[in-house]
């Protein structure tokens, strides 16, 4: 069962984070270390202002936090975040193979007489005089 349902709001932050491309790839900046925002910006063709609200969504979702070292603002990434999402998908998947498991178990009780099975289509000869 998917224990995540209390907590919906924050599971859409961070994957509604992560849908992004631009986010993504500042995540995969972060993992080397701290950068600034400014740091950030220069790798991008869009303005500073652009990058900084998406490292505002990134923040906001966990992915993220903010430190300050002297005027600029650091971006650490939060890999308890990265966790969090990872463990959504594997409740998600354990639940889907559950239920593909206990469906193919159904499957393989069912008789395979094609008269109780209305989803087989075997072609049987009419009954009726010859011709």
């Amino acid at each position: 069962m998917v224990s995540h349902q209390g907590d919906s709001g924050s599971l859409d932050r961070l994957f509604h984070a992560l849908a992004d491309t631009t986010r993504r790839d500042i995540l995969r900046r972060c993992v080397h270390g701290d950068l600034s925002v400014s740091q950030l910006a220069a790798a991008y063709p869009m303005s500073f202002a652009a990058v900084q609200k998406h490292v505002t969504v990134l923040e906001r979702a966990g992915l993220v936090s903010k430190r300050r070292h002297g005027r600029e603002q650091l971006v650490l990434m939060e890999p308890e975040a990265v966790a969090r999402a990872r463990q959504a998908l594997d409740d998600l998947d354990t639940l889907w193979r559950g239920r593909v498991a206990r469906m193919s178990g159904l499957l393989a009780q069912e008789p395979q007489n094609p008269r109780t099975n209305p989803g087989t289509h075997e072609h049987r000869p009419k009954e009726g005089p010859e011709r």
